[in-house]
Formats: C-alpha cells, sequence, structure tokens
C-alpha cells in the first residue's frame, strides 16, 4: 500500500505534519482556534487566509520559476496569478465606484497573464501592485461595514463583492496549489 511518506521528495519540510506546507504551530494563517465574530469579520478573516496561502505558494521561488507556465497553451503561472489578482483588486473598486473606472493595470485583456514573463523587475512590481491594490480596495471597503448596502452604478451588495473576492482567492489558491506542484513538487494546505 501506498503511503505519502514513501515519496518524500514531493512534501514539505513541515516537521510535525510532513504532508502539509506548513506546521500547524507555524502556520501564519491559523488563528488559534478563535472564529471571527459576524459575517463581515468571517468574510475578512478567509479572505486574509486566501491571500497568506497565495503568497506561501509563491515562496522561495525565482523569477523564471514564478512565470513558467502550467500546460500548453494555457498562459497561467503563479506570477501571472499574481498579477491577475492585482487587476482584480482594481476592479472590484470599480464596482463600487460611481466615477470612471480605473484603467487597467497591464493593458489589454490577458495582458496579467501574457505579459508575466521571467523578470525580477516584474516580479517586484506584481508584487507591489498586489499589495497596493488590496489595500486600496480593503479601505475602499471599510467605508462600508453594511454587508447590504449598495454600491455602484449596478448597485452592487458590498456582501456579494466580498463573497465574490473571497471566492476569487479560493479558486486562483488552487491553481496556485497544481502551479506550485509542477515547479518543484511541493505541495500541501
Amino acid at each position: 500500500m501506498w503511503h505519502m511518506s514513501d515519496q518524500p521528495a514531493r512534501w514539505s519540510q513541515a516537521t510535525v505534519y510532513p504532508d502539509m506546507w506548513a506546521d500547524p504551530d507555524n502556520d501564519p494563517r491559523n488563528n488559534n482556534g478563535t472564529s471571527p465574530d459576524g459575517e463581515l469579520a468571517t468574510l475578512e478573516d478567509f479572505l486574509t487566509g486566501y491571500r497568506l496561502t497565495l503568497r506561501m505558494k509563491c515562496e522561495g521561488l525565482d523569477a523564471e520559476q514564478l512565470a513558467r507556465r502550467s500546460v500548453p497553451p494555457s498562459t497561467m503561472s503563479l506570477l501571472g496569478l499574481l498579477r491577475h489578482l492585482a487587476e482584480a483588486e482594481r476592479d472590484w473598486r470599480n464596482w463600487i465606484s460611481d466615477g470612471d473606472p480605473l484603467p487597467k493595470l497591464y493593458g489589454v485583456r490577458d495582458a496579467d497573464f501574457d505579459g508575466a514573463v521571467a523578470d525580477q523587475a516584474l516580479v517586484d512590481a506584481a508584487y507591489a501592485d498586489l499589495e497596493r491594490e488590496q489595500a486600496a480596495t480593503d479601505a475602499a471597503l471599510a467605508e462600508h461595514p453594511d454587508m447590504g448596502e449598495r454600491l455602484g452604478k449596478d448597485r452592487t451588495a458590498v456582501r456579494e463583492l466580498m463573497v465574490h473576492r473571497v471566492e476569487e482567492y479560493a479558486r486562483h489558491c488552487g491553481h496556485a496549489d497544481l502551479l506550485r506542484e509542477c515547479v518543484d513538487g511541493r505541495v500541501g494546505q
């Protein structure tokens, strides 16, 4: 019978649970078993966890590894995911704005993935873009704590936007799992 430990090169260096990405005691996503109170706090907690997961999946990789494509003809890469989520954060601010839409960060459609090439300056810019756009969207939504409030030209509920943000990060963390495994075999929670 096959066991996870039969292929140790595929698993992490976690000491407690070798099939996990990080030891539970050292996992920055753990909240010591305390769950948040309320709907908004719960959604924000899940969003924070998925954001950390994405960063963890990209840790320790160089520009070439981050830009490595998954399976042709797909243009998906970890670097592309960082850029895509920066673009998504910016677009979510457009959902809640009554003004003119913010311009795309990377230009034309799919440029977030198409332009994700192995260049350390692009990697650094992607991380900076993502951090900046996350902070800006978080700040914009902090002004609207009522989950039922409807915002923007399309009258999108804050709840809908928050759920969509969690869904988008969760979906792409699944992609990041597979992309990282293709790069160096590392898998985990």
